[in-house]
Protein backbone atom coordinates (compact mmCIF):
# COMPACT_ATOMS: atom_id res chain seq x y z
CA UNK A 1 0.00 0.00 0.00
CA UNK A 2 2.81 2.42 0.87
CA UNK A 3 4.33 2.11 -2.61
CA UNK A 4 0.95 2.66 -4.27
CA UNK A 5 0.22 5.80 -2.28
CA UNK A 6 3.53 7.41 -3.18
CA UNK A 7 3.06 6.32 -6.79
CA UNK A 8 -0.35 7.98 -6.96
CA UNK A 9 1.13 11.14 -5.46
CA UNK A 10 3.73 11.19 -8.20
CA UNK A 11 1.10 10.54 -10.88
CA UNK A 12 -1.12 13.32 -9.57
CA UNK A 13 1.87 15.64 -9.59
CA UNK A 14 2.72 14.89 -13.20
CA UNK A 15 -0.90 15.37 -14.25
CA UNK A 16 -0.94 18.75 -12.50
CA UNK A 17 1.48 20.13 -15.14
CA UNK A 18 -1.41 20.27 -17.58
CA UNK A 19 -4.00 21.88 -15.29
CA UNK A 20 -5.06 25.52 -15.29
CA UNK A 21 -4.08 27.71 -12.34
CA UNK A 22 -7.58 27.48 -10.79
CA UNK A 23 -7.70 23.72 -11.30
CA UNK A 24 -4.29 23.37 -9.66
CA UNK A 25 -5.52 25.38 -6.68
CA UNK A 26 -8.42 22.94 -6.28
CA UNK A 27 -6.15 19.94 -6.81
CA UNK A 28 -3.80 20.98 -3.99
CA UNK A 29 -6.38 22.41 -1.59
CA UNK A 30 -6.33 19.38 0.71
CA UNK A 31 -2.60 18.69 0.57
CA UNK A 32 -0.84 18.80 3.92
CA UNK A 33 2.87 19.46 4.33
CA UNK A 34 4.24 16.91 6.79
CA UNK A 35 7.64 17.44 8.40
CA UNK A 36 10.04 14.88 9.88
CA UNK A 37 12.90 16.00 12.14
CA UNK A 38 16.14 14.32 11.00
CA UNK A 39 18.34 15.97 13.63
CA UNK A 40 20.84 18.83 13.47
CA UNK A 41 18.17 21.29 12.36
CA UNK A 42 17.55 19.29 9.17
CA UNK A 43 14.07 18.13 8.14
CA UNK A 44 12.34 16.14 5.43
CA UNK A 45 9.06 17.62 4.20
CA UNK A 46 6.40 15.75 2.23
CA UNK A 47 3.42 17.23 0.38
CA UNK A 48 2.53 16.62 -3.26
CA UNK A 49 5.41 16.14 -5.65
CA UNK A 50 9.04 15.67 -4.76
CA UNK A 51 10.22 15.40 -1.17
CA UNK A 52 11.74 18.56 0.29
CA UNK A 53 14.77 19.06 2.48
CA UNK A 54 15.11 21.90 4.98
CA UNK A 55 17.90 23.22 7.18
CA UNK A 56 17.13 25.84 9.83
CA UNK A 57 19.21 28.00 12.13
CA UNK A 58 20.66 31.46 12.66
CA UNK A 59 21.78 31.78 9.04
CA UNK A 60 18.24 31.42 7.71
CA UNK A 61 16.21 28.65 6.14
CA UNK A 62 17.97 26.55 3.50
CA UNK A 63 15.44 24.71 1.32
CA UNK A 64 15.84 21.85 -1.15
CA UNK A 65 13.15 21.88 -3.87
CA UNK A 66 9.71 23.52 -3.59
CA UNK A 67 7.12 21.26 -5.24
CA UNK A 68 4.26 23.00 -7.13
CA UNK A 69 3.49 26.73 -7.12
CA UNK A 70 0.03 26.39 -5.49
CA UNK A 71 1.70 24.77 -2.47
CA UNK A 72 4.14 27.61 -1.78
CA UNK A 73 2.00 29.22 0.92
CA UNK A 74 1.61 25.91 2.75
CA UNK A 75 5.32 25.14 2.43
CA UNK A 76 6.22 28.59 3.79
CA UNK A 77 3.90 28.04 6.74
CA UNK A 78 5.48 24.65 7.44
CA UNK A 79 8.93 26.22 7.31
CA UNK A 80 7.83 29.02 9.66
CA UNK A 81 6.96 26.40 12.26
CA UNK A 82 10.67 25.56 12.48
CA UNK A 83 12.41 28.76 11.38
CA UNK A 84 12.17 32.40 12.45
CA UNK A 85 13.56 33.49 9.09
CA UNK A 86 12.33 32.97 5.50
CA UNK A 87 14.16 30.91 2.91
CA UNK A 88 17.60 32.37 2.20
CA UNK A 89 18.84 29.72 -0.23
CA UNK A 90 16.76 27.38 -2.40
CA UNK A 91 18.50 24.47 -4.13
CA UNK A 92 16.84 22.61 -7.02
CA UNK A 93 17.75 18.94 -7.42
CA UNK A 94 16.60 19.18 -11.07
CA UNK A 95 14.18 21.13 -13.27
CA UNK A 96 10.88 19.19 -13.12
CA UNK A 97 7.79 21.10 -12.00
CA UNK A 98 7.02 18.86 -9.03
CA UNK A 99 10.40 19.90 -7.61
CA UNK A 100 10.93 23.44 -8.96
CA UNK A 101 7.38 24.61 -9.60
CA UNK A 102 7.44 27.00 -6.66
CA UNK A 103 10.67 28.71 -7.68
CA UNK A 104 9.00 31.90 -8.84
CA UNK A 105 7.15 32.38 -5.55
CA UNK A 106 10.25 31.82 -3.44
CA UNK A 107 12.44 33.84 -5.80
CA UNK A 108 10.13 36.83 -5.55
CA UNK A 109 10.38 36.57 -1.77
CA UNK A 110 14.15 36.98 -2.05
CA UNK A 111 15.35 33.38 -1.92
CA UNK A 112 18.59 32.83 -3.82
CA UNK A 113 18.00 29.91 -6.18
CA UNK A 114 20.90 27.51 -6.75
CA UNK A 115 21.10 24.65 -9.26
CA UNK A 116 23.20 22.90 -11.86
CA UNK A 117 23.85 24.83 -15.10
CA UNK A 118 21.44 22.63 -17.05
CA UNK A 119 18.58 23.36 -14.66
CA UNK A 120 18.80 27.07 -15.50
CA UNK A 121 18.99 26.23 -19.20
CA UNK A 122 15.87 24.07 -19.05
CA UNK A 123 13.85 26.42 -16.83
CA UNK A 124 14.66 29.41 -19.02
CA UNK A 125 13.67 27.81 -22.33
CA UNK A 126 10.67 25.87 -23.63
CA UNK A 127 10.97 22.13 -23.04
CA UNK A 128 9.19 18.99 -24.21
CA UNK A 129 8.50 16.16 -21.77
CA UNK A 130 8.74 13.36 -24.34
CA UNK A 131 7.62 10.74 -21.83
CA UNK A 132 4.26 12.49 -21.53
CA UNK A 133 4.17 14.14 -24.98
CA UNK A 134 3.75 17.52 -23.32
CA UNK A 135 5.30 20.93 -23.91
CA UNK A 136 6.53 22.88 -20.90
CA UNK A 137 6.85 26.62 -21.39
CA UNK A 138 9.85 28.46 -20.02
CA UNK A 139 9.44 29.58 -16.43
CA UNK A 140 9.39 33.31 -15.55
CA UNK A 141 12.79 34.85 -14.88
CA UNK A 142 12.15 34.98 -11.14
CA UNK A 143 12.12 31.17 -11.18
CA UNK A 144 15.57 30.79 -12.73
CA UNK A 145 18.59 29.85 -10.61
CA UNK A 146 20.87 32.83 -10.05
CA UNK A 147 23.81 30.74 -8.84
CA UNK A 148 24.74 27.73 -10.97
CA UNK A 149 27.56 25.20 -10.95
CA UNK A 150 29.03 22.63 -13.30
CA UNK A 151 30.34 20.03 -10.86
CA UNK A 152 30.05 20.97 -7.20
CA UNK A 153 29.53 23.80 -4.75
CA UNK A 154 29.74 24.06 -0.95
CA UNK A 155 27.63 26.01 1.53
CA UNK A 156 28.27 26.58 5.22
CA UNK A 157 24.94 27.38 6.82
CA UNK A 158 23.29 26.82 10.19
CA UNK A 159 26.30 24.96 11.53
CA UNK A 160 26.23 22.53 8.62
CA UNK A 161 28.81 21.84 5.94
CA UNK A 162 26.62 21.30 2.89
CA UNK A 163 28.22 19.65 -0.12
CA UNK A 164 26.25 19.85 -3.38
CA UNK A 165 27.47 17.88 -6.36
CA UNK A 166 26.28 17.02 -9.84
CA UNK A 167 25.69 13.45 -11.02
CA UNK A 168 25.71 13.11 -14.79
CA UNK A 169 22.84 11.98 -17.00
CA UNK A 170 20.94 10.14 -14.30
CA UNK A 171 17.28 11.15 -13.80
CA UNK A 172 18.01 14.19 -16.04
CA UNK A 173 21.12 16.03 -17.21
CA UNK A 174 21.00 18.46 -14.28
CA UNK A 175 20.70 16.32 -11.16
CA UNK A 176 22.33 17.35 -7.89
CA UNK A 177 22.85 15.54 -4.59
CA UNK A 178 22.88 17.62 -1.40
CA UNK A 179 24.80 16.16 1.54
CA UNK A 180 24.58 17.69 5.01
CA UNK A 181 27.87 16.35 6.31
CA UNK A 182 27.40 17.20 10.01
CA UNK A 183 23.80 15.96 10.20
CA UNK A 184 24.65 12.99 7.93
CA UNK A 185 21.63 13.54 5.68
CA UNK A 186 21.74 13.04 1.91
CA UNK A 187 19.04 14.36 -0.44
CA UNK A 188 19.22 12.46 -3.75
CA UNK A 189 16.32 14.03 -5.65
CA UNK A 190 14.73 11.81 -8.28
CA UNK A 191 17.89 9.78 -8.77
CA UNK A 192 16.45 7.71 -5.91
CA UNK A 193 12.83 6.52 -5.94
CA UNK A 194 12.52 4.55 -2.72
CA UNK A 195 10.55 1.28 -2.94
CA UNK A 196 9.42 1.64 -6.55
CA UNK A 197 10.57 1.66 -10.16
CA UNK A 198 12.05 5.06 -11.04
CA UNK A 199 11.02 7.52 -13.70
CA UNK A 200 14.05 8.23 -15.88
CA UNK A 201 13.54 11.27 -18.09
CA UNK A 202 15.31 10.15 -21.26
CA UNK A 203 14.18 13.30 -23.08
CA UNK A 204 16.02 15.44 -20.52
CA UNK A 205 19.28 13.53 -20.76
CA UNK A 206 18.54 10.83 -18.20
CA UNK A 207 19.76 7.22 -18.51
CA UNK A 208 19.67 3.98 -16.55
CA UNK A 209 23.46 3.75 -16.63
CA UNK A 210 23.67 7.26 -15.19
CA UNK A 211 21.20 6.42 -12.42
CA UNK A 212 23.18 3.29 -11.51
CA UNK A 213 26.48 5.19 -11.51
CA UNK A 214 25.00 7.96 -9.37
CA UNK A 215 23.54 5.50 -6.88
CA UNK A 216 26.89 3.71 -6.67
CA UNK A 217 28.51 7.06 -5.86
CA UNK A 218 25.93 7.72 -3.16
CA UNK A 219 26.33 4.22 -1.71
CA UNK A 220 30.06 4.81 -1.36
CA UNK A 221 29.38 8.06 0.49
CA UNK A 222 26.75 7.04 3.03
CA UNK A 223 26.99 4.97 6.20
CA UNK A 224 24.49 2.78 8.01
CA UNK A 225 23.49 5.87 10.00
CA UNK A 226 22.90 8.19 7.05
CA UNK A 227 19.33 9.36 6.49
CA UNK A 228 18.55 9.49 2.78
CA UNK A 229 15.80 11.73 1.39
CA UNK A 230 14.57 10.26 -1.90
CA UNK A 231 12.86 12.28 -4.61
CA UNK A 232 9.78 10.12 -4.03
CA UNK A 233 8.94 7.52 -1.44
CA UNK A 234 9.59 7.25 2.30
CA UNK A 235 12.75 8.33 4.09
CA UNK A 236 15.48 5.83 3.23
CA UNK A 237 18.79 4.49 4.48
CA UNK A 238 21.84 2.73 3.08
CA UNK A 239 20.09 -0.65 2.98
CA UNK A 240 17.18 0.82 0.99
CA UNK A 241 19.57 2.39 -1.49
CA UNK A 242 21.58 -0.82 -1.86
CA UNK A 243 18.39 -2.78 -2.51
CA UNK A 244 17.25 -0.28 -5.15
CA UNK A 245 20.64 -0.33 -6.83
CA UNK A 246 20.64 -4.13 -6.97
CA UNK A 247 17.15 -4.07 -8.50
CA UNK A 248 18.22 -1.61 -11.19
CA UNK A 249 21.21 -3.75 -12.14
CA UNK A 250 19.00 -6.83 -12.46
CA UNK A 251 16.48 -4.86 -14.53
CA UNK A 252 19.21 -3.51 -16.80
CA UNK A 253 20.64 -6.98 -17.39
CA UNK A 254 17.19 -8.40 -18.15
CA UNK A 255 16.46 -5.74 -20.78
CA UNK A 256 19.92 -6.04 -22.33
CA UNK A 257 19.24 -9.76 -22.71
CA UNK A 258 16.03 -9.12 -24.66
CA UNK A 259 17.89 -6.69 -26.91
CA UNK A 260 20.70 -9.19 -27.49
CA UNK A 261 18.09 -11.79 -28.43
CA UNK A 262 16.83 -9.48 -31.16
CA UNK A 263 13.42 -8.86 -29.61
CA UNK A 264 11.48 -5.77 -30.58
CA UNK A 265 10.20 -3.58 -27.77
CA UNK A 266 6.73 -5.09 -28.05
CA UNK A 267 8.20 -8.58 -27.94
CA UNK A 268 10.22 -7.57 -24.91
CA UNK A 269 7.07 -6.35 -23.17
CA UNK A 270 5.29 -9.60 -24.03
CA UNK A 271 8.21 -11.62 -22.62
CA UNK A 272 7.85 -9.81 -19.26
CA UNK A 273 11.59 -9.74 -18.49
CA UNK A 274 11.03 -7.97 -15.16
CA UNK A 275 8.52 -10.53 -13.85
CA UNK A 276 10.69 -11.40 -10.85
CA UNK A 277 10.78 -7.73 -9.79
CA UNK A 278 7.30 -6.47 -10.56
CA UNK A 279 5.50 -7.61 -7.42
CA UNK A 280 7.85 -5.66 -5.19
CA UNK A 281 8.77 -2.69 -7.38
CA UNK A 282 6.03 -2.24 -9.95
CA UNK A 283 3.19 -0.78 -7.88
CA UNK A 284 4.31 2.85 -7.97
CA UNK A 285 4.01 5.53 -10.63
CA UNK A 286 6.07 3.58 -13.16
CA UNK A 287 4.28 0.33 -13.98
CA UNK A 288 6.14 -2.77 -15.29
CA UNK A 289 5.35 -2.24 -18.97
CA UNK A 290 6.46 1.38 -18.83
CA UNK A 291 9.68 0.36 -17.08
CA UNK A 292 10.43 -2.19 -19.82
CA UNK A 293 9.72 0.29 -22.61
CA UNK A 294 11.80 3.02 -20.99
CA UNK A 295 14.83 0.82 -20.37
CA UNK A 296 14.55 -0.75 -23.82
CA UNK A 297 14.48 2.69 -25.48
CA UNK A 298 17.45 3.82 -23.44
CA UNK A 299 19.64 0.73 -23.75
CA UNK A 300 18.83 -0.02 -27.41
CA UNK A 301 20.02 3.49 -28.22
CA UNK A 302 23.30 2.82 -26.45
CA UNK A 303 22.29 4.49 -23.17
Amino acid sequence: MKKTVFGLTMLAGVCAFALSASAQEDRFAKVEIKTTDLGGGVYMMVGAGGNLGLSTGDDGAFLIDDQFAPLSTKIKAAIAAHSDTPVRFLVNTHWHGDHAGGNENFGRDGAIIVAHNNVRKRLSTDQVMKAFDREVKAAPADAWPVITFADEINFYQNGQSIHIFHVKNAHTDGDAFIYFEDADVLHMGDVFFNNMYPFIDLGSGGSINGVIAAQERALALVTDDTKIIPGHGPLGNKADLAETLAMLKVARAAILKTIAEGKTVDEAVAADPLAALNEEWGKGFIKPERMVRSLYADLSAGG
